[in-house]
């Protein structure tokens, strides 16, 4: 019965195949296997998960075996296990995304290497596709290669797909140099409270951009030109600078950069956009002076830098499950305030050298965990903008905290109501007391247990709930995990691989 029902199943893939024109070889590289794989599976000799068939009726754009994928995907985690082993970190999403806008810029090829395959991209490629940029993955590797037409179809830009996303807000800088007048949906993505794009439309008008908010979009008109005196951005953000830096790149003459991130994704962008040819100085300082190209057609290839807070994310796992594992390409630069504070809470662990990733310029190292007792610090734990602890890792510091010893408290002052969603911890046997909308108050050590639990609607503090659940003995389930997936390629397979005991399934 088994036999014959995988039969008709993989008569089902060969026929939609066949539809989309595609070989088993082609169909192959997009699942990121081998042409054996597809040809056992198709002969109906390859057990398969509702994942792998949903993932196939991606790449085949079939829904007659997109069997499963409308529905939520969930996790199953079977705590109590120790991790070991070494495991890459991989390319970091939010430089990512800023390459995939700054493509706008170019009309020539643009290949981006190694480019992080999670649904935040997967969004902002449908949008780029809708609009007319050719994409196309070129290899197992996550190589990216972007054409950009002549003329941009922005009514037929996918809504759906940009709603999805905040990221859609860094069409602005780009598209100012390619339309005279446009529109952009509203920009979506984690459920964080209020965070406003007045800092972006603030920075953008020395350009010549109007922004009039309507019903659902924003409205632009643009007349490009070079910013009469510098722009003082009135908050020091990461997507706000890209933004100015995205407008600057192609006004013939220098603009100038105050108060600017000089965070990991915006030296990214600095560094994709002198390959592009435009001059920057100041990479890595709040103040940055561009000059500009009215026109950029450059063939280009860029290594986008691998991302510190997966990097953290993999190091929290270690640490609450009292595992050992190897950490390996690790950016730095980025991680010294964490791994301080880290040490000053009693994390022990090994550095390598340092070596170069594959853009040249941004440091990697290595980083061997130990099981170690933590304390709770004595101080609070609060974010700063770079070079401070970065915003997106003090989520992080919840789930250690509450294996430490002791009272931590955490001020996360950046945004109204993600610290909220750090008691959900308190489901898993965790004290986290909320003092106000913006702080935490953990106290330690944590017997973690097993629950079952809706996955929390913000990036990061879900892969905190995550982690819990892999340091808890007994099996938790953590539902509507399409925003860790929003962030994190494979996270559940890569853990697995581990040691972890996770499982991946939806309702039928």
């Amino acid at each position: 019965m088994t036999d014959d029902y995988l039969e008709r199943i993989g008569s089902m893939i060969r026929d939609a195949r066949v539809r989309a024109n595609k070989t088993q070889a082609q169909l192959a590289e997009s699942l990121g296997t081998s042409q054996s794989a597809v040809n056992r599976i198709e002969k109906g000799q390859q057990n398969l998960t509702l994942e792998m068939v949903a993932r196939i009726g991606n790449a085949l754009d079939s829904g007659l075996v997109n069997v499963g994928s409308s529905g939520p995907s969930h996790l199953r985690v079977h705590g109590g296990t120790e991790l070991h082993g070494a495991i890459d970190v991989k390319s970091s999403k939010n430089a990512g995304v800023a390459l995939l806008c700054a493509c706008l810029l170019n009309e020539g090829t643009t290949v981006l290497r190694k480019v992080a395959r999670i649904e935040e991209v997967n969004r902002l490629l449908e949008v780029l596709s809708s609009i007319g940029v050719r994409t196309r993955w070129l290899n197992t590797d996550n190589d990216l290669e972007l054409v950009v037409p002549a003329e941009l179809k922005l009514d037929a830009m996918d809504e759906d797909a940009a709603r999805r996303t905040r990221s859609i807000i860094m069409f602005l800088g780009p598209l100012i140099h390619r339309e005279t007048t446009f529109e952009l949906p509203y920009a979506g993505g984690c459920d964080l409270g209020t965070r406003t794009v007045e800092p972006h439309m603030t920075a953008l008008k020395h350009f010549g951009l109007k922004v009039v908010a309507t019903e659902g979009s924003y409205h632009a008109d643009a007349t490009p030109h070079v910013p009469e005196k510098a722009i003082v951005l009135t908050e020091r953000g990461d997507t706000v600078t890209e933004n100015a830096l995205l407008a600057a790149a192609r006004v013939d003459g220098v603009t100038i950069i105050r108060n600017a991130s000089p965070n990991y994704m915006v030296q990214d962008l600095c560094f994709f956009l002198t390959e592009l040819g435009v001059e920057i100085e100041g990479i890595g300082t709040t103040t940055l002076r561009v000059t500009g190209k009215t026109r950029i057609s450059r063939d280009v290839e860029y290594a986008p830098s691998e991302d510190p807070i997966e990097a953290m994310s993999l190091i929290a796992a270690a640490i609450v499950t009292q595992s050992s594992i190897t950490v390996r390409r690790v950016p730095i630069e980025f991680m010294e305030i964490e791994l301080a504070v880290l040490e000053d809470m009693g994390f022990r662990y090994d550095q390598s050298g340092e070596y170069l990733a594959e853009n040249g310029r941004t440091r990697l190292v290595d980083i061997t965990t130990h099981p170690s007792p933590m304390r709770a610090p004595i101080d609070k734990i609060h974010p700063m903008p770079f070079p401070g602890l970065n915003i997106d890792n003090l989520p992080f510091f919840a789930v250690i905290a509450a294996t430490a010893t002791g009272q931590t408290m955490l001020h996360d002052w950046v945004y109204e109501n993600r610290a909220i969603y750090l008691t959900d911890l308190n489901k898993l046997g965790a004290r986290v007391t909320l003092m106000d909308p913006h702080r935490v108050l953990v106290e330690g050590p944590t017997h973690w247990s097993g629950a079952e639990m809706v996955c929390p609607p913000a990036l990061r503090p879900a892969v905190v709930i995550l982690l819990a659940m892999l340091a808890g003995k007994g099996t938790s389930v953590l539902r509507n995990v399409y925003v860790i997936n929003r962030g994190y390629e494979d996270l559940a397979e890569r853990l697995n691989a581990l040691g972890a005991r996770i499982e991946t399934f939806r309702d039928i």
